[in-house]
């Protein structure tokens, strides 16, 4: 029952969190992002916020696509420069189709542009990001609830476990963010030409054209995604684990 409690959980935290997600990864692999306002104003512009999340590649591939064709489908000098009876198609310089239909075209996709190594691109950064994050997560998790227990109680009350998986949450964002950011360049790249050698060129290039700073963008939507999300994500848990108790005993 702890695998289903847990399942529920992280469906429930994800479908709160996703929009947000989206955004993240924007503001992690785009420059031109001045605040989250701004990322959030442009995407909502351009494409009302679409859902999807099946692995860590096709998703970051899936929210970074549209911003990719943007700057692609920016007037050549074969269209500017000509008179306009000159252009060659009225449907020269219209805006393409997408590229990625959906996740499961997206995933076919990659495997056969850029091999299967291309479905594990930015795996090595994930793992560095989810020892630690996951370490403080569930220890800042457990520790909370202990402490927000009531005198005489096994088990803290819903506001208890709101609190705890909420705090957890930021704990584990906070210390990930740097991983995250280079993961999700990584996973974005391809869409075009490869910038990217590796995990550690990714690192020195990333730091050397915008700063050390550039390893925590992100990091304050991260930490008020987290919040809600892991709030969602415990309180789901408990209450699967103590109605299943209650069922069967």
């Amino acid at each position: 029952m702890d695998f289903v409690a847990g399942a529920i959980g992280g469906v429930c935290g994800v479908a709160v969190g996703y929009p947000l997600d989206t955004v993240k990864v924007r503001i992690q692999t785009e420059a031109k992002y001045t605040s989250i306002w701004h990322c959030i104003r442009d995407t909502y512009s351009q494409e009302r916020v679409f859902l999807t999340s099946p692995t860590e590649v096709a998703k970051v591939r899936l929210q970074t696509q549209a911003q990719a064709q943007t700057q692609q489908r920016r007037p050549s000098a074969s269209c500017t420069s000509v008179a306009p009876a000159l252009c060659p198609a009225p449907n020269a310089c219209l805006e393409p189709n997408p590229k990625y239909r959906g996740p499961l075209h997206c995933l076919v996709t990659v495997a056969r542009e850029e091999g299967l190594r291309g479905l594990y691109k930015g795996s090595s950064a994930l793992l560095l990001r989810e020892g630690h994050s996951f370490a403080t997560y569930f220890l800042s998790y457990a520790m909370l609830c202990e402490w927000l227990t009531p005198a005489g109680h096994s088990q803290p009350d819903v506001l208890g476990v709101l609190v705890a998986g909420g705090c957890a949450g930021v704990l584990a964002w906070a210390v990930a963010t740097p991983m995250d950011v280079i993961k999700s360049r990584l996973q974005a790249d391809g869409q075009g030409q490869q910038r990217y050698r590796g995990l550690l060129h990714c690192v020195v290039t990333s730091v050397r054209e915008e700063g050390p700073r550039v390893l925590f963008k992100g990091l304050t939507l991260n930490c008020c995604r987290a919040f809600p999300v892991n709030m969602v994500v415990f309180v789901a848990y408990e209450a699967v684990l103590r109605l299943t108790q209650r069922l069967f005993t």
